[in-house]
Parts: C-alpha cells; sequence; structure tokens
C-alpha cells in the first residue's frame, strides 16, 4: 500500500511542484554513483530492529510506529510537492551506467524529496537498533557499526543526487520526532542475563 500511494504521488503531484533549493553543503558532497550501494542498503537496515525484538507484541508495536512515519511523510508529499533541482538529475551516461544506479532512477524519480523518508526511516531503525544493542550489552563496537552504517545511507542520498541537504535534514528531524516518542511508549527490553566476565576466559 506504501508504494502504491508513494508512486501515485511522484507521477501525480497534488499541487504545483517546489523545487528543492541547493545550499553550499551541497557542494561540498561530490556525485559517486558507487553510493548507491549504500542507499539500497536500506531495506537491510531498517529490518534488524524489528528481527531483535524479542515478542511479536513488540515487533507489530514498531511496526505501527514505522508506518505512522512513512504515512506522515506521504501526507507531507501529498501537501507539499517537492522535487529536487534538474541541474542534479544532469548527469552523463558514464556515471549512470553503473550497476544499479540506471536502475534506481528508473524507478525512484526526483520528485518526494522533502521529507527524505530515506533518511527518516535511517535514523528512526538507528535509534531502535542503538536501544536493542544497550538491552542485550552488545559490544561498543556493534554500536560504533550501527552510527556508521546510518551515516553511509545518509551521506549516500546526496552523494547519488537523490536528495538535496535540505532534504536530509528534514528527514532527521522526522525520523528523530518519531523515534523518540516511540520510544518514550516502548514496554522495556529484557536486560542480557549474560554478564560479561562469564564470556572471558579464566
Amino acid at each position: 500500500m506504501f508504494f502504491i500511494v508513494y508512486f501515485d504521488l511522484l507521477r501525480q503531484p497534488s499541487q504545483a511542484v517546489t523545487v528543492m533549493p541547493l545550499t553550499p553543503l551541497d557542494a561540498l558532497i561530490p556525485f559517486q554513483p558507487q553510493a548507491v550501494w549504500a542507499y539500497v542498503s536500506l531495506w537491510v537496515y531498517v529490518g534488524i530492529a524489528p528481527s531483535l525484538l524479542p515478542t511479536l507484541a513488540a515487533g507489530l508495536r514498531y511496526a505501527a510506529w514505522a508506518a505512522a512515519l512513512c504515512g506522515s511523510g506521504l501526507l507531507c508529499f501529498w501537501l507539499w510537492p517537492t522535487v529536487v533541482p534538474a541541474s542534479l538529475q544532469a548527469l552523463d551516461a558514464a556515471s549512470t551506467a553503473q550497476a544499479g544506479f540506471a536502475l534506481l532512477r528508473g524507478i525512484d524519480a526526483a520528485g518526494n524529496a522533502c521529507p527524505s523518508l530515506h533518511v527518516a526511516s535511517a535514523v528512526f531503525s538507528a535509534m531502535w537498533i542503538a536501544r536493542v544493542l544497550r538491552a542485550a550489552g552488545a559490544p561498543q563496537a556493534l554500536q560504533l557499526l550501527n552510527i556508521a552504517w546510518l551515516l553511509a545511507i545518509v551521506w549516500s542520498t546526496v552523494a547519488i543526487r537523490q536528495h538535496v541537504v535540505l532534504d536530509v535534514a528534514a528527514g532527521a528531524v522526522l525520523g528523530l520526532a518519531f523515534g523518540f516518542v516511540s520510544l518514550q511508549w516502548a514496554s522495556p527490553l529484557p536486560a542480557s542475563r549474560t554478564k560479561p566476565e562469564a564470556i572471558i576466559p579464566a
């Protein structure tokens, strides 16, 4: 259902489309077509937190919050259709011929730009993954990996010219808002029963 509405709004905006302005930060992030792999990795990343939740009920509550986040993004696209500047879409053939990039451009056009639901979903997921890792007593390295993966996804949205920095900022705010509220309402996760010293050889 989400993708049906998403692509319908992409092809048939409800009103005049606003071109998102560029900022000096956009010029500092070079075009990197290989970043498409970081971009599409979101579809793996968003599945991590729900797969680690201890009960079906917790997973369903998570899914409800994630659906609400996506629904709010679609509402934004309906109320205020936006698109990235045409100059960012005018790329040379050699760059766009890289594996995966042309396919992405053919499916996901330049509309539905602000807020970036890609960034919003990544930020929301990162907050929940961090919570699950803390409850499990996971090593700090996994928390750092979580942050690094999030930053790679966020960077990729601008690096492949799917979004501009203002889209990213708005998406981050949306993700933070839903992440914060959903975590406040979430039931406590059971803490890990494994003591750190128990896994250290005598």
